[in-house]
């Protein structure tokens, strides 16, 4: 069932954040005498002004996220075909984001090439289009962040950056080590999460099985409590295979011949 005109308009109020209702706008037609024609303008124009403003947003929401926007990973531009499996329409499902509005984490295990991180961008990209805050960041990038908040007193301030988007997406867990306090941080940011309400998750991207992660981090504690967390409710994708990377590589074959030097006599005389 369509929405009214003026149940559009609402909706267009709400999203403008504007002080005035389409009970407002009805009064005013009826004071005036507006035509059809005349309301169906009214709302031609705030529809206009919410989509801008819908569009704004999400613009926005790309730039903050630090995924790459030059050439985006999204599931239109990923190569379904080369996967394979009992579950492998599983991976088309997650466009629908319905893993975020669960509270379930994602997590894309195996080895490099095989289409992790496109995923996992993928997702980010999606929640996005969606109005949903996203934040992209490499594990040895979460390292450096942390080493620098100690510096710096700011482990809150860095904290509560983390746990603020709706999708998180840690990248290449494992591709570097956590001293103590870097895994109690880790902890921390993990247990907030879990905690956190409304829509959210934690993408996860590794070449290592998660049971092999705590090879990482230097506080066992932490890390298992942390792992009990991350996995309570999630989703985890294992792809085996080798790589697709350099499936367009194109190889030219050269060779360099050795010119003899001329002799005294050969050289050439002015």
């Amino acid at each position: 069932m369509n929405d009214t005109v003026f149940e559009s308009i609402k909706k267009s109020c709400a999203v403008l954040r504007l002080d005035f209702s389409s009970a407002e706008l009805a009064a005013i037609a009826e004071e005036y005498e507006f035509s059809e024609d005349a309301i169906t303008a009214v709302n031609l124009i705030f529809e206009h002004l919410r989509e801008k403003k819908l569009q704004n947003t999400i613009r926005t929401l790309f730039r903050l996220s630090r995924l790459p926007l030059k050439e985006p990973k999204t599931f239109a531009n990923f190569d379904f075909s080369i996967i394979h499996g009992r579950n492998a329409d599983r991976l088309k499902k997650l466009q629908t984001l319905s893993s975020i509005y669960a509270h379930k984490n994602l997590a894309f295990i195996g080895p490099a090439g095989t289409g992790k991180t496109h995923l996992a961008q993928a997702f980010g990209y999606e929640c996005c289009q969606h109005g949903l805050k996203t934040y992209f960041i490499k594990m040895t990038e979460l390292r450096d962040k942390f080493i620098a908040a100690r510096h710096a007193g700011k482990t809150s301030t860095v904290l509560n950056s983390l746990v603020r988007p709706s999708c998180l997406i840690i990248d290449e867990v494992g591709h570097c080590e956590f001293d103590k306090e870097n895994t109690r941080l880790f902890f921390d940011l993990i247990d907030r999460r879990y905690n956190k309400e409304g829509s959210y998750n934690i993408v996860f991207t590794s070449n290592k099985n998660p049971s092999s992660w705590r090879e990482n981090f230097n506080e066992d504690d932490s890390l298992l409590c942390a792992l009990d967390r991350i996995f309570d409710d999630a989703t985890v994708f294992t792809i085996k295979g080798n790589s697709f990377r350099g499936r367009d590589l194109e190889t030219i074959s050269l060779q360099t011949t050795r010119v003899k030097a001329p002799t005294s006599s050969e050289r050439p005389t002015f």
